[in-house]
């Protein structure tokens, strides 16, 4: 009977175990796509660039996505996601500065004069699974 209640539970241990589920909301269009990635390395933050061990994912862009980052282990870690909508793989820019694509952050952290800084979009994730929202943001 041990053994019955053992296996059933274990069988209950979700599959998403270490895992950081994204939903990205207010998607201005579905043209090209959406990247995002995952740092634990602050001085890498926003563009993920400098870290070899960042989670970086696309998908085709719609109203809401969704991204799933798996193998997460416990630590402090910020997001950033880029409405790339002509798929070049960089965030454009209108007069050298201004955005002209979407962007977002974790803790929808604010954008003043340039990327927000670590500490504004940093989370604490632990064992298990976590889910967040970030709203996509245009200017």
């Amino acid at each position: 009977m041990l053994i019955a209640v053992g296996a059933a539970a274990s069988a209950a241990i979700p599959a998403a175990a270490n895992e950081v589920s994204v939903t990205v909301t207010n998607i201005r269009s579905s043209e090209g796509v959406v990247r995002a990635c995952l740092t634990i390395d602050a001085k890498s933050f926003p563009n993920c660039r400098k870290d070899p061990k960042a989670q970086k994912l696309v998908v085709p862009a719609g109203s809401t996505v969704t991204f799933k980052f798996k193998g997460v282990t416990a630590g402090d870690y910020a997001i950033a996601v880029l409405h790339d909508k002509n798929d070049n793989g960089k965030a454009d820019r209108t007069l050298g500065m201004f955005p002209k694509e979407g962007y977002g952050f974790s803790r929808d952290a604010k954008v003043q004069f340039g990327p927000p800084k670590w500490k504004d979009a940093v989370f604490k994730h632990t064992n298990g699974s976590k889910k967040m929202t970030i709203k996509m943001r245009y200017w």
